[in-house]
């Protein structure tokens, strides 16, 4: 065996999702709302002036990988710390290197710190100088929110990009490629694997690429060939790989399963609801988008007539985010009984579709003098400014004019008879409000 043998099987040794790694924007898979054409981080990258910045974003979308095609076209140094194992000395080495490099060969070093949430305030502390100076352009990756659960001060020095999750089609994309690659994929091996196979491990990694390259190995490895020495990849193989048994479950399901939840949310069959969740969950559906749904449905169903309802669903959704999958079932759930058993009204959502018809139609809508702003006016304009009501000199409300004259009639806002509704009744009716 020679040198080129023994370099050939420790790459052939490497996981699959490692070997796949892009090593150029043009092969980076994803995340196009922030490395587009154009876009300020690939003008910074393509022109080696990245300032320091962290990426945040769920496991398996590309943080590291983006980092490591930074450190592969920039001319700087480039120094890998992970902030699980890195202490204070090791900063402080990190930051030596830097000066010395800057100092005697004019180089910029980046720092690459992965799961950089995780480092404290004194070892935060011991890197601002270095960022602060310019010594170090720091790049931090980490799956929590960083202004949540890093130092504000080093926050504040970085640009914040937020990754996503990436689409199905992104992962599906990306196995077919590794199947393919003969380099770095599983071309040699004669794998192949079904439509419905590929479309499983995707849709069950929910946007986590490294898990549905790993699910697409260990299928490999595992399924024996067939009498033509050809590996075949069936939906069976892939539900082992991945560990989870795929419901029944096409794009037109999922639009009926979806639609069937928020119809019932509006229908307040609180059984219904949680079932159509569950089932869309459990068919690999990011639980995120059934929260967000729950949230639009708080306000555009139940609205005024419980205006907790949108508090609560809100909440869910924040908890999902912090807690994740699975423990955050457990308050999306409520929030969805909670939506379900609420008193309707879509009085808010009329009153909103009414407002915007307006706000494109008409044009002759200029403010009434008495509602602008005339701190710098002429004598003209501040005297029309006395001419402004005050409520609170009037007890809280009085009654005078704030549409402009084009639109003074329209009546937008009208209460349901459902719930808080009612209660709104009550309240204009003791202000006297004529409409």
């Amino acid at each position: 065996m020679d040198l080129f043998d023994f370099n050939n099987n420790e790459e052939t040794a490497k996981p699959l999702a490692e070997r796949m790694r892009a090593n150029s924007l043009d092969e980076f898979i994803g995340q196009k709302h922030i490395v587009a054409e154009g876009s300020l981080l690939r003008r910074a990258i393509a022109t080696d002036r990245l300032g320091s910045c962290i990426f945040w974003g769920p496991p398996g979308c590309g943080k590291t990988t983006l980092a490591n095609i930074i450190a592969l076209h920039t001319n700087g140094e480039f120094i890998k710390l992970n902030a699980v194992n890195a202490g204070v000395a090791d900063v402080k080495k990190a930051v030596e290197t830097a000066r010395e490099n800057l100092k005697l060969f004019g180089k910029r070093t980046y720092l690459l710190l992965d799961e950089c949430h995780r480092f404290n305030k004194t070892q935060s502390d011991s890197l601002l100088p270095a960022i602060e100076q310019g010594t170090i352009i720091f790049i931090g990756s980490t799956t929590e929110n960083p202004y949540a659960a890093m130092t504000p001060a080093i926050v504040s020095r970085c640009r914040v990009f937020e990754f996503k999750h990436l689409t199905n089609d992104d992962i599906i994309g990306a196995l077919r490629t590794a199947i393919k690659s003969r380099h770095k994929g599983l071309g040699k091996q004669g794998v192949t694997a079904t439509d419905e196979a590929i479309e499983h491990i995707a849709r069950m990694a929910a946007g986590d690429l490294r898990s549905a390259y790993n699910a697409l190995e260990l299928a490999a490895l595992t399924t024996t060939p067939d009498d033509e020495g050809k590996i075949v990849i069936t939906l069976a193989d892939a539900e082992q790989s991945i560990q989870r048994k795929a419901l029944s479950y096409n794009e037109d399901s999922y639009y009926d399963f979806l639609s069937a939840f928020c119809k019932s949310l509006r229908g307040s069959d609180a059984n219904a609801a949680l079932y159509y969740a569950m089932r869309l969950i459990e068919g690999g559906c990011d639980p995120m988008l059934v929260a967000r749904r729950l949230v639009v449905h708080s306000a555009e169903d139940v609205g005024m007539a419980d205006p907790r309802a949108l508090q609560i669903a809100t909440s869910a959704m924040y908890a999902l985010e912090k807690i994740g999958y699975p423990e955050a079932r457990i308050p999306l759930a409520e929030a969805i009984v909670y939506v379900c058993e609420a008193d309707k009204s879509n009085s808010v959502v009329n009153a909103m579709y009414a407002a915007v018809a307006d706000a494109r139609e008409v044009r002759d809508d200029n403010v009434p003098p008495y509602l602008k702003d005339n701190s710098y006016g002429s004598k003209e304009d501040k005297a029309n400014s006395a001419a402004y009501k005050y409520p609170h000199n009037y007890g809280g409300y009085v009654e005078q004019q704030y549409l402009p004259d084009s639109l003074k009639d329209r009546v937008y806002y009208v209460p349901g008879n459902n719930g808080y509704e009612n209660t709104v009744k009550e309240i204009r009716a003791k202000k006297g409000k004529k409409r």
